[in-house]
């Protein structure tokens, strides 16, 4: 249901957008090595709470939240990861953790790691654990409308 819901969108405002099929994958690092997508052109999609309201943060699959970096760019008192049962309801055509990067589509803040903003084509969970879409960075950014910050670090 999400994947076309998500296709919808994108064929309505005339963005070019590629669909791939994988295994079952939950982590954005398997879903990156069983699409055979660079894990560094995977974007994860990642809730948190900062000072209780429910914010989408997104950043490539290769670096994990930095919440102090949250708390500051927000200047929250509090940021901390949201539970899959604080937020799964949001996402009612989305299987839990694999809800697409789309928090203008539910009404949600939407914070992306600055260093997506140098990929050329980012690739994402399409609402289930079998399918991605590829899409221009750049198309993204202008439906999404994005709060852009640093908010990742890089695994080490």
């Amino acid at each position: 249901m999400a994947l076309s819901k998500l296709t919808d969108y994108l064929d309505k405002h005339g963005k070019k957008y590629v669909v791939v099929s994988h295994s079952e994958a939950f982590t954005a690092q398997e879903v990156a090595a069983s699409a055979h997508i660079p894990g560094k052109d995977m974007v994860k999609t990642v809730m948190v709470k900062a000072d209780g309201d429910m914010k989408m943060v997104v950043l490539p699959s290769t670096h994990d939240v930095d919440f102090n970096a949250i708390r500051e760019a927000l200047d929250a008192g509090d940021v901390e990861l949201a539970s899959e049962d604080e937020f799964k309801s949001l996402f009612p055509e989305s299987e839990t953790g694999a809800m697409p990067p789309f928090g203008n589509l539910y009404d949600m803040d939407t914070l992306v790691a600055e260093s997506l903003t140098d990929d050329e084509i980012i690739a994402f969970n399409a609402g289930n654990h079998r399918e991605v879409i590829k899409l221009a960075y750049s198309d993204y950014e202008e439906l999404v409308q994005p709060e852009i910050l640093k908010l990742g670090v890089k695994h080490t």
